[in-house]
Protein backbone atom coordinates (compact mmCIF):
# COMPACT_ATOMS: atom_id res chain seq x y z
CA UNK A 1 0.00 0.00 0.00
CA UNK A 2 1.13 3.60 -0.58
CA UNK A 3 2.85 5.83 1.95
CA UNK A 4 0.73 8.40 3.81
CA UNK A 5 1.32 11.04 6.50
CA UNK A 6 -0.13 11.12 9.99
CA UNK A 7 -0.21 14.62 11.51
CA UNK A 8 -0.83 14.54 15.26
CA UNK A 9 -2.83 17.38 16.77
CA UNK A 10 -1.37 19.55 19.52
CA UNK A 11 -3.35 21.87 21.80
CA UNK A 12 -6.51 21.21 19.81
CA UNK A 13 -7.08 17.94 21.67
CA UNK A 14 -7.58 19.96 24.88
CA UNK A 15 -10.43 21.99 23.44
CA UNK A 16 -14.01 21.43 24.58
CA UNK A 17 -17.20 22.08 22.68
CA UNK A 18 -15.39 24.10 19.99
CA UNK A 19 -12.83 21.38 19.21
CA UNK A 20 -14.55 20.54 15.92
CA UNK A 21 -14.17 24.16 14.79
CA UNK A 22 -10.40 24.00 15.34
CA UNK A 23 -10.15 20.65 13.56
CA UNK A 24 -12.15 21.93 10.61
CA UNK A 25 -9.88 24.95 10.19
CA UNK A 26 -6.77 22.78 10.42
CA UNK A 27 -8.12 20.43 7.77
CA UNK A 28 -8.83 23.40 5.47
CA UNK A 29 -5.31 24.73 6.02
CA UNK A 30 -3.70 21.37 5.24
CA UNK A 31 -5.80 20.94 2.10
CA UNK A 32 -4.84 24.41 0.90
CA UNK A 33 -1.14 23.75 1.49
CA UNK A 34 -1.28 20.42 -0.34
CA UNK A 35 -2.70 21.92 -3.55
CA UNK A 36 0.75 23.00 -4.67
CA UNK A 37 1.99 19.40 -4.53
CA UNK A 38 -0.72 17.46 -6.35
CA UNK A 39 -3.86 15.53 -5.47
CA UNK A 40 -4.05 14.62 -1.76
CA UNK A 41 -6.96 13.45 0.35
CA UNK A 42 -7.00 15.13 3.77
CA UNK A 43 -9.26 13.94 6.58
CA UNK A 44 -9.30 13.87 10.39
CA UNK A 45 -10.01 10.89 12.62
CA UNK A 46 -9.08 10.22 16.25
CA UNK A 47 -7.24 13.54 16.74
CA UNK A 48 -5.02 12.86 13.73
CA UNK A 49 -4.91 14.43 10.27
CA UNK A 50 -4.43 11.87 7.50
CA UNK A 51 -2.71 13.13 4.34
CA UNK A 52 -2.95 10.59 1.55
CA UNK A 53 -1.56 11.00 -2.01
CA UNK A 54 -4.21 10.02 -4.53
CA UNK A 55 -2.04 9.36 -7.58
CA UNK A 56 1.54 8.82 -8.70
CA UNK A 57 1.90 12.45 -9.82
CA UNK A 58 1.75 13.79 -6.27
CA UNK A 59 4.98 15.39 -4.97
CA UNK A 60 5.18 13.42 -1.74
CA UNK A 61 8.51 14.85 -0.57
CA UNK A 62 7.41 18.45 -1.20
CA UNK A 63 4.13 17.84 0.62
CA UNK A 64 5.97 16.27 3.55
CA UNK A 65 8.20 19.33 3.93
CA UNK A 66 5.17 21.63 3.79
CA UNK A 67 3.35 19.65 6.50
CA UNK A 68 6.19 20.44 8.91
CA UNK A 69 5.33 24.17 8.83
CA UNK A 70 1.56 23.95 9.40
CA UNK A 71 0.48 25.41 12.73
CA UNK A 72 -1.73 23.12 14.82
CA UNK A 73 0.35 19.98 14.21
CA UNK A 74 2.54 18.88 17.12
CA UNK A 75 4.28 15.95 15.39
CA UNK A 76 4.13 14.10 12.10
CA UNK A 77 5.28 10.85 10.59
CA UNK A 78 5.44 9.12 7.22
CA UNK A 79 3.87 5.69 7.52
CA UNK A 80 2.78 2.58 5.64
CA UNK A 81 -0.85 1.49 6.08
CA UNK A 82 -1.71 -2.20 6.02
CA UNK A 83 -4.44 -4.63 6.99
CA UNK A 84 -5.18 -5.12 10.68
CA UNK A 85 -3.53 -8.54 10.78
CA UNK A 86 -0.28 -9.56 12.50
CA UNK A 87 1.23 -11.06 9.36
CA UNK A 88 0.35 -7.98 7.33
CA UNK A 89 1.77 -5.69 10.03
CA UNK A 90 5.03 -7.63 10.19
CA UNK A 91 5.40 -7.65 6.42
CA UNK A 92 4.74 -3.91 6.29
CA UNK A 93 7.42 -3.26 8.93
CA UNK A 94 9.92 -5.39 7.03
CA UNK A 95 9.19 -3.71 3.71
CA UNK A 96 9.03 -0.18 5.04
CA UNK A 97 11.51 -0.10 7.95
CA UNK A 98 13.74 -3.15 7.42
CA UNK A 99 16.72 -1.16 6.15
CA UNK A 100 16.55 1.18 9.15
CA UNK A 101 16.59 -1.82 11.49
CA UNK A 102 19.62 -3.26 9.71
CA UNK A 103 21.49 -0.01 10.43
CA UNK A 104 20.46 0.24 14.10
CA UNK A 105 22.29 -1.26 17.07
CA UNK A 106 19.09 -1.82 19.06
CA UNK A 107 15.33 -1.48 18.72
CA UNK A 108 11.96 -1.86 20.34
CA UNK A 109 8.38 -1.96 19.12
CA UNK A 110 5.87 0.46 20.59
CA UNK A 111 2.21 -0.20 19.79
CA UNK A 112 -1.03 1.69 20.25
CA UNK A 113 -4.41 0.03 19.81
CA UNK A 114 -7.07 2.68 19.18
CA UNK A 115 -9.39 0.07 17.67
CA UNK A 116 -10.34 -1.98 20.72
CA UNK A 117 -11.90 -4.65 18.50
CA UNK A 118 -8.42 -5.89 17.61
CA UNK A 119 -7.89 -9.11 19.60
CA UNK A 120 -4.43 -8.33 21.03
CA UNK A 121 -3.66 -5.45 23.38
CA UNK A 122 -0.79 -3.02 22.81
CA UNK A 123 1.77 -4.98 24.85
CA UNK A 124 0.95 -8.25 23.08
CA UNK A 125 1.23 -6.59 19.66
CA UNK A 126 4.67 -5.21 20.54
CA UNK A 127 5.84 -8.59 21.84
CA UNK A 128 4.64 -10.47 18.77
CA UNK A 129 6.04 -8.07 16.17
CA UNK A 130 9.21 -7.46 18.19
CA UNK A 131 9.89 -11.19 18.46
CA UNK A 132 9.59 -11.69 14.73
CA UNK A 133 11.83 -8.70 14.01
CA UNK A 134 14.48 -9.93 16.47
CA UNK A 135 14.70 -13.21 14.56
CA UNK A 136 14.87 -11.46 11.19
CA UNK A 137 17.53 -8.94 12.35
CA UNK A 138 19.89 -10.80 14.71
CA UNK A 139 22.47 -7.99 14.65
CA UNK A 140 19.93 -5.51 16.04
CA UNK A 141 19.35 -6.35 19.68
CA UNK A 142 16.15 -5.66 21.60
CA UNK A 143 16.38 -2.80 24.10
CA UNK A 144 13.04 -1.68 25.50
CA UNK A 145 14.56 1.06 27.70
CA UNK A 146 17.04 2.96 25.51
CA UNK A 147 16.64 1.73 21.92
CA UNK A 148 18.57 3.27 19.05
CA UNK A 149 15.47 2.87 16.88
CA UNK A 150 11.76 2.50 17.63
CA UNK A 151 9.21 0.82 15.42
CA UNK A 152 5.70 2.18 15.93
CA UNK A 153 2.54 0.22 15.23
CA UNK A 154 -0.84 1.95 15.42
CA UNK A 155 -4.07 -0.01 15.13
CA UNK A 156 -6.67 2.53 14.04
CA UNK A 157 -10.24 2.40 12.72
CA UNK A 158 -9.45 2.17 9.01
CA UNK A 159 -6.18 0.23 9.02
CA UNK A 160 -2.97 -0.54 10.84
CA UNK A 161 -0.08 1.90 10.35
CA UNK A 162 3.63 1.29 10.82
CA UNK A 163 6.26 4.00 11.01
CA UNK A 164 9.55 5.07 12.53
CA UNK A 165 10.07 7.94 14.97
CA UNK A 166 7.90 11.02 14.40
CA UNK A 167 9.40 14.47 13.82
CA UNK A 168 8.30 17.66 15.58
CA UNK A 169 5.60 19.76 13.92
CA UNK A 170 5.16 23.52 13.97
CA UNK A 171 2.90 23.35 17.05
CA UNK A 172 0.56 26.17 18.01
CA UNK A 173 -2.99 26.62 16.74
CA UNK A 174 -4.38 26.50 13.19
CA UNK A 175 -4.04 29.74 11.26
CA UNK A 176 -7.34 31.60 11.27
CA UNK A 177 -8.77 30.58 14.66
CA UNK A 178 -7.21 33.53 16.52
CA UNK A 179 -8.37 36.51 14.49
CA UNK A 180 -6.29 38.83 12.35
CA UNK A 181 -3.46 41.25 13.20
CA UNK A 182 -1.24 43.79 11.46
CA UNK A 183 2.53 43.36 11.88
CA UNK A 184 4.93 46.28 11.47
CA UNK A 185 7.58 44.59 9.32
CA UNK A 186 11.01 46.19 9.07
CA UNK A 187 14.02 44.72 7.34
CA UNK A 188 15.59 43.54 10.59
CA UNK A 189 15.78 40.28 12.50
CA UNK A 190 13.06 40.92 15.08
CA UNK A 191 9.82 41.73 13.29
CA UNK A 192 9.62 38.57 11.11
CA UNK A 193 10.11 36.52 14.27
CA UNK A 194 7.35 38.49 16.00
CA UNK A 195 5.01 37.81 13.06
CA UNK A 196 5.83 34.10 13.21
CA UNK A 197 5.24 33.88 16.96
CA UNK A 198 1.82 35.53 16.84
CA UNK A 199 0.86 33.52 13.75
CA UNK A 200 1.67 30.41 15.78
CA UNK A 201 -1.27 31.30 18.04
CA UNK A 202 -3.68 30.93 15.13
CA UNK A 203 -3.64 34.58 14.03
CA UNK A 204 -3.84 35.56 10.36
CA UNK A 205 -1.06 38.01 9.58
CA UNK A 206 -1.08 41.13 7.43
CA UNK A 207 2.06 43.28 7.28
CA UNK A 208 2.93 46.94 6.84
CA UNK A 209 6.30 48.32 5.84
CA UNK A 210 7.40 51.97 5.78
CA UNK A 211 9.55 52.80 2.76
CA UNK A 212 11.60 56.01 2.47
CA UNK A 213 12.78 56.32 -1.09
CA UNK A 214 15.34 57.66 -2.05
CA UNK A 215 16.86 57.39 1.43
CA UNK A 216 16.25 53.64 1.28
CA UNK A 217 16.74 51.65 -1.90
CA UNK A 218 14.60 49.30 -3.97
CA UNK A 219 16.83 46.50 -2.67
CA UNK A 220 15.66 47.33 0.87
CA UNK A 221 12.05 47.05 -0.27
CA UNK A 222 12.74 43.77 -2.06
CA UNK A 223 14.36 42.46 1.11
CA UNK A 224 11.18 43.11 3.10
CA UNK A 225 9.02 41.46 0.44
CA UNK A 226 11.27 38.40 0.68
CA UNK A 227 10.98 38.38 4.48
CA UNK A 228 7.20 38.45 4.16
CA UNK A 229 7.38 35.59 1.68
CA UNK A 230 9.48 33.50 4.06
CA UNK A 231 7.02 34.04 6.91
CA UNK A 232 4.14 32.85 4.69
CA UNK A 233 5.70 29.38 4.79
CA UNK A 234 4.06 29.18 8.22
CA UNK A 235 1.15 31.61 8.21
CA UNK A 236 -0.06 31.25 4.62
CA UNK A 237 -0.52 34.00 2.05
CA UNK A 238 -0.58 37.59 3.26
CA UNK A 239 -0.91 41.17 2.10
CA UNK A 240 2.08 43.46 2.55
CA UNK A 241 1.19 47.17 2.71
CA UNK A 242 4.11 49.36 1.62
CA UNK A 243 3.69 52.95 2.83
CA UNK A 244 5.66 55.88 1.44
CA UNK A 245 7.19 57.48 4.53
CA UNK A 246 9.63 59.96 3.05
CA UNK A 247 7.54 63.11 3.43
CA UNK A 248 6.71 62.34 7.05
CA UNK A 249 10.36 61.83 7.91
CA UNK A 250 11.40 65.02 6.13
CA UNK A 251 8.66 66.95 7.97
CA UNK A 252 9.90 65.57 11.29
CA UNK A 253 13.48 66.51 10.40
CA UNK A 254 12.49 70.07 9.49
CA UNK A 255 10.05 70.80 12.32
CA UNK A 256 10.93 68.74 15.43
CA UNK A 257 13.75 68.59 17.99
CA UNK A 258 16.38 66.05 16.93
CA UNK A 259 16.28 64.02 20.15
CA UNK A 260 12.64 63.12 19.44
CA UNK A 261 13.02 62.15 15.75
CA UNK A 262 12.75 58.38 16.21
CA UNK A 263 9.93 58.54 18.76
CA UNK A 264 7.79 60.85 16.62
CA UNK A 265 8.47 58.70 13.59
CA UNK A 266 7.31 55.60 15.47
CA UNK A 267 4.16 57.37 16.64
CA UNK A 268 3.28 58.07 13.00
CA UNK A 269 3.96 54.43 12.16
CA UNK A 270 1.67 53.20 14.90
CA UNK A 271 -1.18 55.52 13.95
CA UNK A 272 -0.96 54.70 10.23
CA UNK A 273 -0.74 51.00 11.02
CA UNK A 274 -3.87 51.18 13.16
CA UNK A 275 -5.85 52.93 10.44
CA UNK A 276 -4.91 50.25 7.91
CA UNK A 277 -5.51 47.50 10.47
CA UNK A 278 -9.02 48.68 11.20
CA UNK A 279 -9.75 49.04 7.50
CA UNK A 280 -8.71 45.42 6.90
CA UNK A 281 -10.43 43.88 9.91
CA UNK A 282 -7.37 43.41 12.11
CA UNK A 283 -7.89 43.40 15.86
CA UNK A 284 -4.31 44.10 17.01
CA UNK A 285 -0.90 45.39 16.01
CA UNK A 286 2.29 43.31 16.23
CA UNK A 287 5.74 44.79 16.73
CA UNK A 288 9.19 43.27 17.16
CA UNK A 289 10.08 45.55 20.05
CA UNK A 290 12.45 44.20 22.68
CA UNK A 291 12.75 46.00 26.01
CA UNK A 292 16.03 47.92 26.27
CA UNK A 293 17.42 46.81 22.91
CA UNK A 294 17.62 50.34 21.45
CA UNK A 295 16.89 53.84 22.70
CA UNK A 296 13.31 53.85 21.36
CA UNK A 297 12.52 50.60 23.23
CA UNK A 298 12.74 51.75 26.81
CA UNK A 299 9.61 51.38 28.90
CA UNK A 300 8.91 55.12 28.72
CA UNK A 301 9.52 55.29 24.96
CA UNK A 302 7.23 52.35 24.22
CA UNK A 303 4.53 53.94 26.36
CA UNK A 304 4.50 57.21 24.40
CA UNK A 305 4.67 55.53 20.98
CA UNK A 306 1.81 53.23 21.89
CA UNK A 307 -0.30 56.09 23.25
CA UNK A 308 -1.50 57.11 19.75
CA UNK A 309 -3.46 53.85 19.21
CA UNK A 310 -6.39 52.28 21.01
CA UNK A 311 -6.07 48.67 19.85
CA UNK A 312 -3.94 45.98 21.53
CA UNK A 313 -0.23 45.90 20.70
CA UNK A 314 1.33 42.43 20.78
CA UNK A 315 5.09 42.39 21.53
CA UNK A 316 6.06 38.70 21.65
CA UNK A 317 9.80 39.45 21.84
CA UNK A 318 9.68 42.06 24.58
CA UNK A 319 11.42 39.96 27.24
CA UNK A 320 13.68 37.81 25.07
CA UNK A 321 17.46 37.87 24.74
CA UNK A 322 18.78 38.71 21.30
CA UNK A 323 20.33 35.27 20.94
CA UNK A 324 16.93 33.67 21.54
CA UNK A 325 15.45 35.80 18.76
CA UNK A 326 18.32 34.94 16.41
CA UNK A 327 17.80 31.23 17.12
CA UNK A 328 14.16 31.43 16.07
CA UNK A 329 15.03 33.53 13.00
CA UNK A 330 17.51 30.87 11.95
CA UNK A 331 14.94 28.13 12.54
CA UNK A 332 12.25 29.75 10.39
CA UNK A 333 14.68 30.73 7.64
CA UNK A 334 14.55 34.54 7.86
CA UNK A 335 17.95 35.26 9.41
CA UNK A 336 20.08 35.26 6.26
CA UNK A 337 17.73 37.71 4.55
CA UNK A 338 17.36 39.91 7.64
CA UNK A 339 21.11 40.50 7.89
CA UNK A 340 21.52 41.63 4.29
CA UNK A 341 23.06 45.15 4.39
CA UNK A 342 20.11 47.15 3.05
CA UNK A 343 18.97 49.92 5.41
CA UNK A 344 15.34 50.49 6.33
CA UNK A 345 13.64 53.77 7.18
CA UNK A 346 14.33 53.42 10.91
CA UNK A 347 17.97 54.27 10.20
CA UNK A 348 17.12 57.50 8.35
CA UNK A 349 17.69 60.74 10.32
CA UNK A 350 18.74 58.85 13.45
CA UNK A 351 19.31 61.35 16.30
CA UNK A 352 22.80 61.60 17.75
CA UNK A 353 21.45 61.70 21.31
CA UNK A 354 17.96 60.14 21.35
CA UNK A 355 15.58 60.76 24.23
CA UNK A 356 15.28 57.53 26.23
CA UNK A 357 12.85 58.56 28.98
CA UNK A 358 10.31 60.83 27.32
CA UNK A 359 6.95 61.89 28.68
CA UNK A 360 3.79 62.07 26.60
CA UNK A 361 3.63 65.81 27.16
CA UNK A 362 7.12 66.27 25.75
CA UNK A 363 6.22 64.34 22.59
CA UNK A 364 3.00 66.27 22.02
CA UNK A 365 4.92 69.53 22.43
CA UNK A 366 7.67 68.34 20.06
CA UNK A 367 5.06 67.53 17.38
CA UNK A 368 3.24 70.84 17.62
CA UNK A 369 4.51 72.18 14.26
CA UNK A 370 3.42 69.11 12.29
CA UNK A 371 0.13 68.77 10.44
CA UNK A 372 -0.34 65.18 11.59
CA UNK A 373 -3.68 64.55 9.92
CA UNK A 374 -2.54 65.81 6.52
CA UNK A 375 0.70 63.82 6.66
CA UNK A 376 -1.10 60.65 7.71
CA UNK A 377 -3.72 61.05 5.00
CA UNK A 378 -1.04 61.55 2.39
CA UNK A 379 0.75 58.39 3.57
CA UNK A 380 -2.49 56.38 3.44
CA UNK A 381 -3.06 57.47 -0.15
CA UNK A 382 0.41 56.17 -1.07
CA UNK A 383 -0.12 52.58 0.11
CA UNK A 384 0.97 49.85 -2.28
CA UNK A 385 -0.70 46.51 -1.51
CA UNK A 386 1.40 43.47 -2.44
CA UNK A 387 0.01 39.94 -2.29
CA UNK A 388 2.70 37.56 -1.05
CA UNK A 389 2.75 33.76 -1.25
CA UNK A 390 5.50 31.33 -0.31
CA UNK A 391 5.66 29.78 -3.78
CA UNK A 392 6.18 33.13 -5.49
CA UNK A 393 9.65 33.77 -6.83
CA UNK A 394 12.02 35.23 -4.19
CA UNK A 395 12.14 39.01 -4.22
CA UNK A 396 15.94 39.26 -4.00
Amino acid sequence: MKEIFLLKLGEIVLKGANKRQFESRLRQNVRRRMKAYGNFDVYIMQSTVYVEPMDEMADVDGAWEACGSIFGVVSLCRCRPCEKDLDAIYNAVEAYLGEDLDCAESFKVESKRSDKRFPLNSIAISQEIGGRLAEAHPNCRVDVHHPAYTVYVEIRDLAAYVHGPAVPGAGGLPTGVGGRAMCLLSGGIDSPVAAYMIAKRGVEIECIHFFSYPYTSQLAKDKVIELARLVTKYCGKMTLNVVSFTQIQEAIRDNCPEEFFTLIMRRFMMEISQKLAKRDGCGALITGENLGQVASQTMEAMAVTGAVVDMPIFMPLVGMDKEEIVTIARKIGTLDTSILPYEDCCTVFTPRHPKTKPSLGQLIHAERNLDREALIQQALESVERISVRYHDEPGI
